[in-house]
């Protein structure tokens, strides 16, 4: 999937001497494209957090293994297009934008560094209030926020090596969540020899009771029991104290104790977002006949893995029973390794069709909607849970668990109407987005201009 290089390409990539010369792209021809990218992301990510606001855990029991059912196949699509590769698209995006932001200022000789370190800093903040305050178990902004200094000293590595992250991460990702599975499966097989000396009516040795006691534990962060998520659903049901009592622990393990799940593969994407921007990927300056060539492999190869996957996943557990047998049959899930794989080719391919698509200058109106979002796309994203919890949680209207799921993609496309729609107006009036402006002004420690000024 490399570029094959027009004569006129303003971007000259050799990976045999592994040099890289970048000629600064225009903003008019950027970051419009980097902006659409970042919106079209930004709605994606919505429609894969709609169910974690609106719905218990194993809701999609009913349906998951049933094709006769159309909630089925709506399922399949979101997982096959969208699932994870929008995550995987915003975190690019934002490794791009960590070049974006820094050189220009570098070029200029300003200091850059603790700007940029304060910038993180900040969004370190808003995601544990994000998090902890507006109760969003899963919000990206902290882990974004640690992601962006640990890749800034990195950002100047030669374009094969930031290439080489993803792979590299990929296998040690699997290593690692190899490790964790078997560890899980340990504790899961000792649990089931234990529960099983109980029904014999022998009382369980003391090794036995705590393999009990640590299962019981586990489980109430990976896979809860059904009494757990129904007592769960009543406080997700209930007042701001109960929903937290329930999303605050699921917040905390994500961001300390298991944050290392989710920083090797953030990084690595952010890495390889920078990769591609220094090529001319992002911002449309690869031939049209090399976005074909990417679309083309990408969803020839990517396509048919995901619905393997999807297919394994539905036969071999479509529910939480199902799920443990599984756990307790299959030692290592070699199955897993298919979906960073697919992941990336099918993130690719998309980025190079909404490329042929923006350059192609069709539904103007839309592209610049779409634009519009991405250049709001921290507003927004904040606006997503706002919304969400005040309709769905208790403390709220109490949609919660009430709604069905076509019913809860529903709320997605009103989301998205408004997005799309206010979005574009706010900017006609402002520079930036609210929440843009006053990440701005707090990185600079200075007040930032926000309206636009006549003539400008």
């Amino acid at each position: 999937m490399a570029p094959s290089g027009p004569k006129n390409h303003p971007v000259q990539l050799s990976l045999a001497s592994e040099e890289v010369r970048i000629r600064p792209v225009e903003a008019a021809h950027r970051l419009p494209v980097i902006d659409t990218l970042r919106g079209v992301a930004l709605l994606g990510i919505l429609l894969m957090n709609i169910p974690a606001f609106a719905m218990p855990l194993y809701f999609d029991e009913a349906f998951k293994s049933k094709p006769g059912d159309p909630r089925y196949w709506l399922l399949a699509l979101i997982t096959v297009v969208f699932e994870g590769k929008m995550r995987a698209l915003f975190g690019m995006i934002f490794g791009a934008g960590i070049v974006l932001f820094t050189q220009k200022k570098e070029a200029s000789g300003k200091p850059v560094t603790g700007l940029f370190c304060r910038r993180m800093f900040w969004l370190v903040l808003f995601g544990l209030v994000h998090a902890h305050i507006i109760l969003w178990l899963g919000d990206i902004l902290y882990l974004y926020g640690v992601c962006g200094m640990l890749v800034y000293p990195l950002r100047r590595l030669k374009v094969r090596y930031l290439f080489l992250a993803v792979p590299l991460v990929a296998l040690l990702d699997f290593a690692g969540s190899t490790i964790f599975y078997r560890d899980l499966r340990q504790q899961r097989l000792a649990f089931v020899e234990a529960t099983q000396q109980q029904k014999e009516g022998k009382p369980p040795s003391e090794a036995q009771a705590k393999a009990i006691e640590a299962w019981h534990e586990t489980e109430k962060m990976i896979l809860p029991s059904r009494d757990q998520v129904a007592a769960d659903t009543r406080k997700m049901k209930s007042d701001y104290a109960s929903v937290a009592s329930v999303v605050r622990p699921i917040a905390y393990e994500f961001e300390f104790p298991d944050l290392w799940i989710s920083l090797c593969d953030s990084v690595a994407l952010m890495l390889f977002g920078i990769g591609l921007y220094r090529t001319g990927f992002f911002s449309g300056q690869w031939a049209p006949s090399s976005y074909r060539r990417n679309a083309v492999i990408g969803y020839g190869l990517g396509l048919p893995l995901v619905g393997y996957s999807f297919y394994y996943s539905t036969v071999n557990y479509p529910n939480l029973e199902a799920n443990l047998a599984h756990l307790e049959r299959v030692s290592i899930d070699w199955v897993s390794l298919i979906y960073p794989i697919q992941r990336i080719l099918l993130v690719l391919a998309h980025v190079s069709i909404l490329i042929l698509f923006f350059q192609s200058g069709w539904l103007r109106p839309v592209v610049r909607r779409l634009a519009a979002v991405g250049q709001m796309a921290f507003t927004n994203y904040i606006m997503h849970s706002i919304i969400c919890t005040l309709f769905f949680f208790g403390y709220g209207l109490n949609f919660y668990a009430e709604l069905g799921y076509f019913q809860m993609y529903g709320v997605v496309l009103v989301i998205w109407g408004i997005q799309l729609t206010i979005s574009p107006w706010w900017l006609q009036r402002f520079q930036f987005g609210p929440l843009e402006w006053v990440w701005r002004s707090l990185t600079y420690w200075k007040r930032q201009p926000m309206r636009i000024t006549v003539g400008k």
